[in-house]
């Protein structure tokens, strides 16, 4: 049986109290310039790869049009839905690299120098 009351939080074994860390104006920095890169591109990417199932469901003559010998446009689109998907991941790895890690690892040094 637990003796803790169960009003009264319990700091991990390190003693950092990572709530504090969470309402910390560096956390909120670093929370926001992630949702504002990714939460655009997924909403974008989910668009996009819905309009081209809805027009592989709905436009098949229009998908069916030839653009050079037997590719068609749906064959360019849905390889463009690779190119995308690879174009995003490179961006975010450089978003992340240039905006993300240097908040990320000021935190970390920040939590490591207070233990």
């Amino acid at each position: 049986m637990d003796s803790a009351p169960e009003n009264e939080r319990s700091a991990p074994p390190g003693g950092t109290d990572y709530a504090q860390v969470q309402q910390s104006a560096e956390f909120g920095e670093l929370r926001s310039a992630f949702r504002s890169f990714a939460f655009p591109l997924t909403v974008g990417f989910i668009a996009w790869y819905l309009l081209y199932v809805l027009l592989s469901n709905y436009a098949g003559g229009f998908m069916a049009t030839k653009v050079v010998g037997n590719i068609n446009i749906a064959f360019v689109l849905g390889l463009a839905q690779f190119l995308t998907t690879f174009l995003i991941a490179w961006w975010y790895s450089r978003h992340a690299a240039a905006k993300l890690d240097p908040k990320g690892e000021a935190i970390k040094n920040r939590l490591d120098g207070e233990a």
